[in-house]
This record gives C-alpha cells, structure tokens and sequence, in this order.
C-alpha cells in the first residue's frame, strides 16, 4: 500500500491554498499611511527618488499628449492601473527595514534585475513578478485604448486639450459622456484594485503563483469591503491630488502609498505558511 503524499507532493488541481486574512480595524488604512510616511523619513533619498522619476514620467508624458487629451486621460488612468509594479522597489524597502537589513542602491538594483531579469532557467514562482507586472500593463494599455475610443467616437467635437474636454464632455448638459466615461473607468479600476491591492508586496515576499497572489487579493477585499473601500478612496484621492498640481505631489504621493501598501500587506496577510522568497537573491 502507497504511503499518503504530504501536502506539497498532492497533485496540482487541488485547491490553491490562500493564506489567513488577519482582522484588521476600520481605521487600519490610515495608519498605513502613517507607516508608510514613517519608512518614507528612515531613507528619504531613495524614496524620494522613486517619485521624482515618477512625477517626470508623468510631466514627460503631458507634454507629449498636451494637444491629444484622450491620450493623456487614458495614460493618467493607466498610470494607477500600473502603479503597483512601479512600487516594487518601495516594498522591497520596506521590507528591508522591517528586518533591520541595509537599504541603499543596491537594494533598488537587485530588486529590479536580478529578480526578475536574469536570464538563465528559474523556478516557476521565480517568474510570477514579471507575468503579474505584464498583465497590468495589458490591462493599462486596454484602458487608454477604451478611454480614447470612448472621447474620439462619443464626444460631439474633437477633444485636444483638458478645456475642451470639461467644456463639450464635463459640462454639456445634452450627452453623458462623461458619465459612461467614469462608469466605465470604475468598471476597470474595481477588479483591479481588487486582484492587485497585496498582490505585488505578496509575490515579492513569498514564492506563489499569480494565481495565489490574485485570489488571495480578492480574498482580502470580501474579507474587509469598507476598509480596502477606504484604502482605495485613499490610493485614487492622493494620486488625484499628485497629478493636479503638476505631478510635484507625487514626489511625496509615491513613496508614502508605496511604502503603506508594504504594511497593508503585512497587517492583511498571514504569510508564515508560504515559503519565503530570500531578498536580492531570486528563488533558489
């Protein structure tokens, strides 16, 4: 007679296994923000420099797309759509100072090369960053192409600048364009928030698929509805108010929600049965 297999020999089509989601309290999200404010002060120069690239991407791309607005409206929404892999770094930070481990320059360069770029054979769960990172951006780029479809066919002139957008769009009492515009941007934004709100902190921490970091967000969100409702109303409202004056709050938007949505991850998750992804290193 065969002996029983232990759970890690099972075959595959069982069910994922999800880890516990903690109790959290209604006002947890804010002290998120607070965490995430006091990692910002312990490496200031390399948080900082995380938004200041992003709020040059952002100024770069305005000025490319200043005369083509459905362009730049579907790259601004884009940019919280993908905003999750930008962060990576952000955690990864985090996460080092949490164990009292060295945060510089090298930290940034592992995080961003030598997880997910090498190029000889790795694990499975190895290259669950970059598929996650990749469907994100497939979903990004979906939207700027729904966004620009939505104002070039719908709108009843062109669209070229923000003015024309509120005047024709925001403001005409005659169509609900603008409307349909936001239902459909919340339509997208929902399952997002809700597959990738823990996903990325979770696959950078521990070796899981996509499917596991996926199921165990959306697990996280039925768990705790007006919470992560909060925490998302937070995310879009300080984005909002980096991108409306000029991108220059971003340098301080970015790293504050990046390194909050380390311990949002901490404070939501029960990690401890999931094997441990070992920092700098990839899997081994």
């Amino acid at each position: 007679m065969t002996e029983p297999q232990p759970p890690s020999a099972r075959p595959h089509s069982q069910a994922v296994f999800l880890p516990p989601v903690l109790p959290i309290a209604y006002d947890q999200p804010l002290q998120w923000l607070a965490l995430g404010f006091k990692d910002f002060a312990k490496s200031p120069l390399l948080s900082t420099l995380h938004g200041v690239v992003i709020a040059a991407w952002g100024a770069i791309m305005t000025w490319v797309a200043h005369d083509q607005f459905w362009l730049l409206a579907g790259c601004l929404s884009g940019f919280l759509v993908i905003a999750p892999v930008l962060a990576t770094s952000l955690y990864a930070m985090s996460r080092a100072m949490e164990r009292g481990e060295t945060v510089n320059y090298a930290l940034l360069f592992n995080t961003w090369t030598q997880w997910q770029l090498r190029l000889r054979k790795q694990p499975e769960s190895y290259w669950s960053l970059i598929r996650f990172g990749l469907l994100l951006a497939l979903a990004a780029s979906g939207w700027v192409i729904t966004s620009a479809a939505l104002i070039t066919l719908l709108a009843p002139v062109a669209i070229h600048t923000p003015m024309d957008f509120v005047q024709h769009v925001v403001l005409n009492p005659k169509h609900f364009l603008f409307e349909f515009w936001l239902l459909m941007g919340g339509l997208m934004a929902a399952p997002v928030f809700a597959s990738s709100v823990i996903s990325m902190p979770l696959l950078l921490d521990r070796k899981v698929s996509v499917l596991q970091a996926v199921l165990t967000s959306w697990k996280t969100v039925v768990t705790h509805p007006v919470q992560m409702a909060l925490w998302a109303f937070l995310i879009m409202g300080f984005c909002l108010l980096g991108i409306f004056s000029l991108f220059l709050g971003l340098v301080l938007v970015v790293p504050m929600l990046g390194h909050g949505s380390w311990h949002a991850y901490r404070h939501l998750i029960d990690a401890s049965g999931l094997q441990e992804r070992v920092s700098g290193h990839g899997d081994r």
